[in-house]
């Protein structure tokens, strides 16, 4: 795959690391494919298109290859249990773990590419229940698309684009149809001097319930502690190939590294059901705690803990739960079985 290829697939694929959407109809619903495509089908065939763009590496996710995996700790503030019952918001020390990704789905990526942009977050809550839930979240505020159709349109139209030989029109014809996915396509994407210093958006809408049997609906939101500015494509180009790698283990070498979790809230008017409209930055947001980032996993058990462990943005615990929203069983149905091929000998 030739670097133009790479850097299409890799800023449009990169909506599948963030946590699960609602989504409604987008700008121009390929419906007809959906009515025509049962949901094994049409998880398949998103999976396959996926394969097709990156290739299949033994042992490396589809997309977000290259990642590297830290241990920590999240406390809720206060404020928390106000939102959700869920049991990492009523207190305490709540182990975690934290990978933090790179876009390609190929795994020698370079830190400082195109394609490497955005980046991802995934984080492991281990709960007090013996159970688990994730959030998944990438930096960029937005998604290409609403639905799980159009997302097998976009997808399948980056696979044509970087084929031997490549065919552009599927791609550009989507496209036409879709100024969100085509906006998601142009908006920069600067590579960060930190994964630390980097915001992450969950950009899909849950619900939230308190012990009360308050509800709100709300986006998750990631936030650094310190500012940093990105760097530019020059500086990106000169950068070591594992220089953000290098420089989270030399920053956690020093001390722990501290990120903070916020729920953004839906506003009257505001579109729960569809993922690819951001939400104004004026909406109240509730701090919901403070992860703090200790040690890196052990880099000779850091591909066989990447290998085991199983993100999924539709892993969640009581106390939250999905909107309406297809993406989120879609996107559920995507990660199981690409987990599944990942793991395969």
């Amino acid at each position: 795959m030739g670097q133009p290829g790479r850097l299409v697939a890799a800023l449009l694929l990169g909506a599948l690391n963030m946590p699960l959407a609602t989504a409604q109809a987008e700008d121009n619903p390929t419906t007809a494919r959906s009515s025509a495509m049962g949901q094994e089908a049409l998880y398949n065939a998103l999976l396959d298109a996926l394969y097709a763009t990156f290739g299949q590496h033994a042992g490396f996710r589809v997309a977000h290859a290259k990642g590297i995996l830290v241990q920590g700790t999240f406390v809720a503030t206060r404020s928390a249990p106000q939102v959700s019952r869920a049991l990492h918001f009523q207190g305490g020390v709540i182990p975690v773990r934290v990978r933090f990704s790179n876009f390609s789905g190929l795994p020698g990526t370079r830190d400082g590419d195109p394609t490497a942009s955005p980046h991802g977050l995934a984080i492991r809550f281990s709960l007090p229940d013996g159970q688990s839930t994730d959030i998944v979240a990438h930096s960029f505020n937005g998604f290409p698309v609403a639905t799980a159709q159009d997302f097998l349109g976009f997808l399948q139209g980056i696979a044509a684009s970087v084929a031997t030989p490549p065919d552009p029109a599927p791609l550009a014809g989507f496209l036409a149809g879709h100024p969100r996915a085509r906006q998601f396509l142009d908006a920069p994407k600067p590579a960060p001097r930190s994964y630390i210093s980097t915001e992450y958006f969950g950009v899909n809408a849950l619900e939230f319930s308190n012990l009360d049997g308050e509800r709100r609906m709300g986006r998750y939101r990631i936030e650094p502690l310190i500012d940093e500015p990105a760097l530019s494509d020059e500086q990106a180009a000169a950068m070591p190939d594992d220089y953000l790698q290098d420089e989270l283990a030399t920053r956690l070498g020093k001390g722990p590294a501290k990120i903070r979790l916020v729920l953004q809230l839906a506003a009257p008017g505001d579109g729960v059901e569809d993922g690819s409209i951001p939400w104004s930055r004026t909406n109240q947001e509730v701090e919901l705690g403070i992860l703090t980032l200790d040690r890196l996993i052990p880099p000779a058990a850091q591909q066989a803990e990447q290998q085991r462990l199983d993100f999924n943005p539709g892993r969640l615990p009581d106390g939250i739960a999905p909107s309406a929203d297809p993406m989120i069983e879609a996107r559920q149905g995507i990660y199981e079985r690409a987990m599944d091929r990942r793991r395969q000998p």
